[in-house]
């Protein structure tokens, strides 16, 4: 599986996007269940601030793949965030995996 890196920003107000936040949640606990490996959040420094926006990290097997994942993002499909979709190729360091101890 390859990685690729979502990264979003928010395009709505705060309460119309926590209106969607438990369901993107959920969808990503569910990305989990089928192997994704994904890591989810939210750039600290702006928080709460308009526009914030984070990242999500998630392995898939093609770019297909991915895009499909990234479309089906319930954040994505209320109109919550704009999004942009990389592939990511490691070149130094480890990263835990869903196979790996401690992986959570």
């Amino acid at each position: 599986m390859r990685w690729f890196v979502k990264l979003e920003e928010g395009t709505v107000d705060r309460r119309h996007f926590d209106q969607h936040l438990q369901a993107h949640l959920a969808w990503v606990r569910e990305l989990k269940v089928r192997g994704h490996c994904p890591s989810t959040g939210y750039w600290q420094e702006c928080k709460g601030q308009p526009g914030a926006g984070g990242m999500l990290l998630f392995q898939a097997g093609s770019w297909e793949e991915a895009e499909a994942i990234v479309r089906s993002d319930p954040l994505i499909q209320a109109g919550s965030v704009s999004w942009i979709l990389h592939e990511w190729h490691v070149v130094a360091g480890a990263l835990v995996t869903a196979g790996d101890p401690g992986f959570s």
